[in-house]
């Protein structure tokens, strides 16, 4: 099992910025990967960005260049910075965890982005 409490959402303006933090209960080593997906309203759920535990990072093209998912290991804890952001972002985001072929899921935080 994994358990995952995630912070930093909020409203902002387009062209600001947030950061997003999700802490794990496990060791970031015993994870296959930890990253975000998000799921904006009548929309389905879709990748952000994970890290693999080597380090590997992947993006949704969408979010190229204005994401960033980083790590401490020390804090079992990954970061999603977002500039530039956009009204299109906003959705609810949520944190997940890959262990063994299982995925976990985080409560969500809600990113709103105005015009």
């Amino acid at each position: 099992q994994v358990h995952l409490a995630e912070s930093g959402g909020g409203l902002v303006q387009a062209g600001g910025s947030l950061r997003l933090s999700c802490a794990a209960s496990r060791n970031m080593f015993a994870l296959n990967a930890l990253g975000w997906h998000r799921q904006a309203p009548g929309k389905q759920r879709e990748l952000v960005a994970d890290i693999t535990s080597g380090g590997t990072t992947n993006y949704a093209d969408s979010v190229k260049g204005r994401f960033t998912i980083s790590r401490d290991i020390a804090k079992n804890t990954v970061y999603l910075q977002m500039n530039s952001l956009k009204v299109e972002d906003t959705a609810v985001y949520y944190c997940h965890a890959k262990r063994l072929g299982s995925t976990y899921w985080g409560q969500g935080t809600q990113v709103a982005v105005s015009s």
